[in-house]
């Protein structure tokens, strides 16, 4: 029996240990803040992801520090990551890095925010490109933009990529008519963003006939800036990111005419399942493109997958 005992045991050691080496470590990484709604989405996908298939996962944010977000990606190389996944803060910004990871043969998948120069082995996000195209296109099909008209774009962090690559799609629909817009800076406080934003639309309110926000933080505040500056719902139309609660709450109210889903934790669930399959050997030739525009009969929708419900 006790041989046999044994012999049962040496089995189950052998059984387990392929298991076990398939346990492997990822790091998610975002030039994002944890203060900024989206991003708690982004993290729920990863760590349902960790959850789900029994690897580890480790996260950062970086709140728009570049060299601090190159230093966690290069720091995740020296640790022989199995795979990262990785926002691009700015635009050119981690090209070499990108080389490095191949040199080193750690797969790097890019979420979020593209970056075509930098050769990710894929991207999982919204084409941000065509959604501020979206953006100023829906302005101008409603009827709501004309030529000669002035449209305020707050935005969190100014030359960031995410504002960068939507303000190319805009520029696409209102440069040809006209309309002409200015990028503010709102920062990534929450208090900081509604003063900044309040002061700016009390100084420019007469001038103003759209608004477009570039970022969650942003278009999350619009309901609190009208409030406080005075400006009664619909009496500016407004468009933007829609990945929170405030932003749900915002189109059902009549603040926000359209806002746009990111699919946030479905990007990071994504992401990781490609870096993971790369990091068998599978390596990924295509891109992920997510994310929809909705209106206040689409708001109840997004607002469920928020909460949880």
């Amino acid at each position: 029996m006790k041989k046999l005992r044994l012999l049962f045991y040496g089995l189950m050691i052998a059984l387990a240990l392929p298991v076990a080496a398939q346990a492997k470590t990822l790091y998610w990484i975002s030039h994002g803040g944890p203060a900024d709604p989206v991003w708690t989405y982004f993290l729920q996908g990863a760590e349902l992801w960790a959850k789900s298939t029994g690897q580890t996962v480790k996260t950062s944010f970086h709140n728009g520090d570049v060299p601090s977000q190159q230093e966690a990606i290069r720091a995740a190389i020296a640790a022989k990551a199995d795979a990262i996944v990785t926002t691009s803060p700015d635009p050119g910004s981690l090209v070499e890095i990108v080389k490095e990871a191949k040199a080193a043969n750690i797969p790097l998948i890019n979420f979020n925010t593209p970056d075509p120069s930098a050769h990710f082995q894929a991207y999982v996000g919204t084409d941000l490109i065509v959604v501020g195209k979206g953006w100023a296109q829906y302005l101008v099909d409603k009827g709501l933009v004309k030529k000669g008209d002035f449209v305020w774009m707050p935005v969190e962090v100014p030359g960031a990529s995410y504002g960068v690559e939507e303000e190319k799609g805009i520029k696409q629909v209102f440069e040809p008519l006209g309309i002409t817009w200015e990028i503010t800076e709102t920062t990534l406080d929450q208090a900081e963003v509604i003063t900044r934003m309040s002061d700016y639309l009390s100084a420019n309110r007469g001038k103003i006939k759209a608004i477009i926000g570039l970022g969650d933080l942003a278009t999350g505040s619009i309901k609190r800036v009208f409030d406080q500056v005075g400006v009664k719902p619909g009496e500016i139309p407004v468009v933007g990111w829609g990945n929170s609660l405030d932003t749900t709450g915002e189109v059902k109210e009549g603040y926000v005419n359209a806002a746009q889903w990111q699919d946030p934790q479905a990007t990071s669930y994504l992401a990781l399942s490609l870096a993971l399959m790369a990091s068998d050997g599978i390596p990924p030739a295509f891109n992920i493109i997510t994310g929809a525009l909705y209106e206040k009969d689409g708001a109840d929708v997004y607002e469920k997958v928020m909460a949880g419900k």
